[in-house]
């Protein structure tokens, strides 16, 4: 079955029971990482979490169903979340359904795609549409109003009263990513010792205050320099991510958006044309000089082993908060250092 972002939340609570596997596609990386908290909140029972790559899945179709077979090391529930490139979990879908129908995945565990640089349309999303116990949704970016309700009612559910321009400015310090919005506004409740059952107003000063992401903090120099391998310029964009406090996470969401990006603009890019037609025939403007920048950096191969790493750091940035600036510009450096080389 298919769902829109319009009323994915509809449809999920309706089906969860019936459905198998999730698939999460479209260019809004943030909206499909919140739907699949939304789903995976739907469970009765969630149990541990597996995570399993794109390159995983790609080098090894039969494990998607193997993984969702097995039992959880401590005899629990558990699901499997699979963070994958374009068209790499396709094999590994297509065995899953093929058993499923055979039924052999009876007893297996909700299994969780997010593939945002492919679309409703890819080879993926067609294995599983029409089927029953499948659930295919596509996200694009909201609209900045979108995000300002979103943020307010975030806000709301959190024990905070917060005006219009209190929810756009911690929308746009989120560079309109609810995710870290969400975190945003739970380090605001714990500061202001807010609750459901203890409501607080929040004020400017109070922004001020914790905002991790200030409105100042530009992510694109750092993730420009990162992935075009401007390695000179590396250390003086990690200097300023230090000093004006942006958030580690942002910077991974951010360069995840634009792998993203340039994951699709790959995909779309037919053999022999050049960077210039591409860009004008996908409608590029903004980021465009960087892009072309990079897309030579980042052929295919190149760019699925980017998209597994960002994922990786990810989880690490997620399981190591106190170290996540150390280990973040570990990682940026790495990064910048692989975007030069020729051969990934």
């Amino acid at each position: 079955m298919k769902a829109t972002q319009a009323n994915f939340a509809s449809v999920a609570r309706r089906s969860a029971g019936d459905i198998a596997l999730w698939f999460f596609c479209g260019p809004d990386e943030g909206g499909a990482a919140t739907a699949l908290a939304s789903a995976i909140s739907l469970l009765p029972d969630a149990g541990e979490r597996v995570e399993l790559s794109g390159a995983e899945l790609k080098a090894d179709p039969a494990r998607l169903l193997d993984e969702a077979r097995s039992t959880s090391l401590f005899g629990g529930a558990r699901h499997i979340v699979a963070r994958v490139a374009g068209e790499e979990a396709a094999k590994a879908v297509e065995t899953f359904v093929e058993m499923a129908d055979l039924g052999e995945a009876k007893g297996a565990c909700p299994v969780f795609v997010i593939a945002t640089s492919a679309t409703d349309k890819s080879r993926t999303a067609k294995l599983l549409i029409d089927r029953r116990d499948a659930l295919v949704a596509m996200f694009y970016p909201p609209n900045p109003e979108d995000v300002h309700n979103a943020v307010a009612s975030m806000a709301g559910a959190a024990g905070l009263r917060c005006g219009s321009q209190i929810a756009e400015r911690i929308a746009r310090a989120a560079d309109m990513d609810l995710r870290l919005a969400q975190s945003e506004i739970d380090k605001l409740a714990l500061y202001l010792d807010a609750s459901p059952l203890a409501v607080r107003q929040v004020e400017d000063a109070d922004l001020d205050a914790i905002l991790a992401v200030r409105e100042d903090a530009d992510f694109d120099p750092l993730v420009d320099a990162v992935l075009s391998g401007n390695l000179a310029r590396v250390p003086a964009e990690i200097g300023r991510m230090r000093e004006v406090g942006i958030n580690p996470l942002g910077v991974v969401l951010a360069l995840e958006r634009r792998a993203a990006q340039m994951a699709g603009l790959v995909a779309r890019r037919q053999p022999g044309m050049d960077l210039a037609t591409l860009m004008n025939q996908q409608r590029v403007f903004g980021n465009r000089k960087a892009l072309e920048a990079m897309l030579p950096r980042w052929p295919a191969p190149k760019l699925d082993r980017l998209v597994a790493r960002l994922a990786d750091l990810h989880r690490a940035l997620l399981a190591n908060s106190q170290a996540a600036e150390t280990i973040l510009a570990q990682s940026l450096a790495g990064i910048a250092r692989f975007a030069v080389q020729k051969k990934g």
